[in-house]
Parts: C-alpha cells; sequence; structure tokens
C-alpha cells in the first residue's frame, strides 16, 4: 500500500532538514525602511531588493491609499472581464512612456509574467535558449512552453552561438513546418544571486545574427541604471534592439507585480495569450497606483538623488580596507550591482553565518540549494539607499569574522528549478 501523504510528506520534510535545506517563514512584527523586527529584536535589513527605499515612501502610501478609496480594494475580476481600470491602463502607458517602448502590460507578479510570456511567444517545435543562472520563473515559462530548451553556460557568448549554430539548423531542416520556428534567447540584465551584469551588446548582435529574438529581465536593474533608472538595456542604448523587455514592480519601485514592454503588436499579442494575465484576477488597484507613484519619483530630482545615494553606499560597503583581507572575494570592482554575495558553499556552514549574522544585529539570509547550485551557498546582502553609514560600517566589521569566502567555478553552476528572492 502507498503510505499516506502525510507520511511521505513527513518523510519529505526530514530529509530536506538533515541536508539543512529546510526552509520556515519567519514572522516580520515591525519594520522601517532599513530594519525588520523579528519576537521583539531589531536587525539592520540587508535583504530588502527595496533598493530605492521607496516601498514606505509618503506618496507611494499615499498613491495606495487614495486608490483603494476610490477603486475600491480589489479589481474584481480579470482585465478582459471587468477588472481593466483606468488606474492600470495609467500605470501601463507610463511603463511604456519610461522604457521607450510603443506600449506595456502590467501583471500581478514578477513570475506570473514570465510564466505567461514566454508560452505565448514560443511552443512545441520552436527554440529557448537560456543563460544557465537565469531566474526560475524564465526556466519555468520555457518549461511550460512546450519549446526546446537549451541552456549556455553564464554569460558564455561562444557557448551560446555554439547553441544558436545548431539551433538554426534546426530551423533549416524544418521546412514543411507550418511556420518558421522561433528561437527566443532569454537572460536577465542584471543576475538576482551573483549581482553580475549579462554582456547585452554581444547579446544583440548574436541574435540579430541568427535571427532570434531577445528576452531580457530588468528585474534587478530597473530604477539602479539609465538616465532615470529605465535599466541597464536602455542605459547601454539598446532599447530598440531588445524585443521583449521584462521588469518588476516590486523592488526598486516598492509596489507590486511585473510588466512586459515592447511593440504594440506584441502587447496586443500578450492580451490575446498570456494566461497568468488572461485568466487572473487584476492586480488591486493601490498596488497599481503606488508603482505609477514610484514611476514618478523614479524620474524625478528625488529619484536622482537616491540612485546617488545607493550607488555611494554601494561603494562604501564594498570599500577595500587597507591592509585587511578582502571582504568580497571574486566580487568585481567596482561592484555590478546592489547585489553582493558572499560566497560559502557548504549549506550547513551559510546557515551558521546567517546566525552568527543574527547575533550582530544584522539579517542576512543563507542562501542555498534550490535557489542557488549545489555547493555554492552563500549570504546574499543587498544594499539600499536606506543604509545609513553606521549600518555599512556594521556590515563590514561582521564580513571581517567570517571565514574566507571564495567565487564559485562556472562547473559548480547549475540550472536553477526554484523560485529567487
Amino acid at each position: 500500500m502507498t503510505p499516506d501523504l502525510e507520511q511521505q510528506l513527513a518523510g519529505a520534510l526530514a530529509e530536506l532538514r538533515q541536508q539543512n535545506l529546510l526552509r520556515q517563514l519567519q514572522t516580520v512584527t515591525g519594520s522601517s525602511n532599513r530594519t525588520l523586527e523579528f519576537s521583539g529584536q531589531s536587525y539592520v535589513n540587508f535583504a530588502s531588493n527595496d533598493y530605492l527605499g521607496l516601498a514606505r515612501h509618503p506618496a507611494l502610501i499615499e498613491a495606495a491609499t487614495r486608490a483603494t478609496r476610490q477603486w475600491g480594494a480589489g479589481s474584481t475580476a480579470s482585465r478582459l472581464v471587468s477588472g481593466s481600470l483606468q488606474i492600470h491602463h495609467d500605470l501601463e502607458e507610463q511603463l511604456a512612456h519610461f522604457k521607450g517602448t510603443a506600449a506595456a502590460l502590467s501583471f500581478a507578479s514578477g513570475y506570473t509574467t514570465a510564466l505567461g510570456t514566454i508560452p505565448a511567444l514560443v511552443e512545441t517545435g520552436d527554440i529557448v535558449i537560456l543563460d544557465r543562472l537565469a531566474h526560475a520563473c524564465l526556466i519555468d515559462g520555457a518549461r511550460l512552453s512546450g519549446a526546446t530548451i537549451r541552456i549556455f553556460r553564464h554569460n558564455d557568448l561562444d557557448h551560446l552561438e555554439h547553441l544558436l549554430q545548431w539551433a538554426d539548423r534546426q530551423r533549416s531542416a524544418a521546412p514543411s513546418h507550418p511556420r518558421l520556428r522561433r528561437i527566443l534567447i532569454v537572460t536577465e540584465s542584471v543576475f538576482s544571486m551573483d549581482g553580475d551584469q549579462a554582456p547585452l551588446r554581444p547579446l544583440v548582435e548574436l541574435k540579430n545574427r541568427y535571427g532570434a529574438w531577445l528576452m531580457v529581465d530588468e528585474a534587478h536593474a530597473t530604477g539602479l541604471f539609465g538616465p532615470t533608472g529605465e535599466g541597464l538595456v536602455a542605459a547601454a542604448g539598446l532599447t530598440h534592439q531588445v524585443e521583449i523587455h521584462m521588469g518588476t514592480l516590486g523592488k526598486a519601485l516598492g509596489s507590486a507585480g511585473g510588466f512586459i514592454a515592447g511593440s504594440r503588436h506584441l502587447i496586443d499579442w500578450l492580451i490575446q495569450r498570456a494566461r497568468s494575465f488572461m485568466f487572473s484576477t487584476a492586480p488591486p488597484p493601490a498596488q497599481a497606483a503606488a508603482a505609477l507613484a514610484a514611476l514618478q519619483l523614479l524620474q524625478s530630482p528625488e529619484g536622482a538623488q537616491r540612485r546617488t545615494r545607493l550607488w555611494q553606499n554601494i561603494h562604501a560597503a564594498t570599500a577595500a580596507p587597507t591592509g585587511q583581507p578582502c571582504l568580497w572575494p571574486g566580487l568585481p570592482s567596482p561592484p555590478q550591482s546592489a547585489i553582493l554575495p558572499r560566497h560559502i558553499g557548504d549549506s550547513a556552514t551559510a546557515l551558521q553565518c546567517a546566525q552568527a549574522a543574527r547575533t550582530a544585529g544584522l539579517f542576512i539570509p543563507a542562501i542555498r540549494y534550490p535557489a542557488v547550485g549545489r555547493r555554492t551557498a552563500r549570504l546574499r546582502i543587498t544594499i539600499t539607499a536606506a543604509h545609513q553609514p553606521e549600518d555599512l560600517s556594521r556590515l563590514r566589521a561582521f564580513l571581517a569574522t567570517l571565514p574566507p569566502g571564495h567565487a564559485p567555478t562556472p562547473s559548480s553552476q547549475t540550472l536553477n528549478p526554484a523560485p529567487r528572492p
């Protein structure tokens, strides 16, 4: 007889615990723009993706409150039924303007953005080629599409071209296919666990050479790069060279949700075929209103000041102390984003380091498989504009107490099947 559900789940949980991979929810009982409180104890928060400190900004709170009063707490239906409120259209108009594209479409979350978009664009017979360290939502969207999936080594352009040559041969060998096989390259611009950047210009050159499309997830670049925070694609002057721009509203913009920006035809097609958009209740009006207020802030003098302060904090956190061991082994200099990983390797040791951070009054999560590859556990440290000089000093003092870290080798990087922060 098959063991019952409770027995099977208990056994699986026990196995995770033995492997130091068991996760537990932690109840946050209080917070500010730079601290978290657990069980009455306050910690400096080095885990937040609220890079510009906008989540508690009065303008976002007021916009969300005003929208709730006007539209209610929920949108009551999907966008294609009766939930397409004016505030959603206002947000998408501003997102398109912000990204420099013809149109944009918002989703309830970044995860559902990828889950709906990729299967709407490719299907069985098509080919998706992903960077090995692509976010789990991109991987899951590719799997859901039914397309053939190939993985290129992280930021390895030679390997990507080898796969594109293969894909091009597959396309040429199928003249009887109802339509030309589509080839979609998918990457992040700033990678969520390593904090490094994709080589966007060479990626564009390769996709043009082989007739592919390029989808770039700017979740961790939006707000940080470009003249007014448009992202790394805009900073590189490649806006009109990338077919599918993906972003999030829940990190530097301080609200929640995700979006796709691109051509009018792309957005119209997603409205017809992106199932996570079609069959989901529309995001709450407060969420859209807060994101819209954040977009306006991002493009204001205050937004520029917050970006400047963020980068000052990033450089202060990573400045090499004279005559002391390196605190950030393997980290590029200068740092490429607000994500600063301290690689540990072993999951048990990473958990011990995270607990040591708690003892020092800092909240820094231990990131383990399957959020990252096996044997590449790390402390994922994020810097925000809200951090104060004394916070960064405490962080540096704590890092100096840790065992020497190391950067992962390419062979240890594995395709990650589970969501990341």
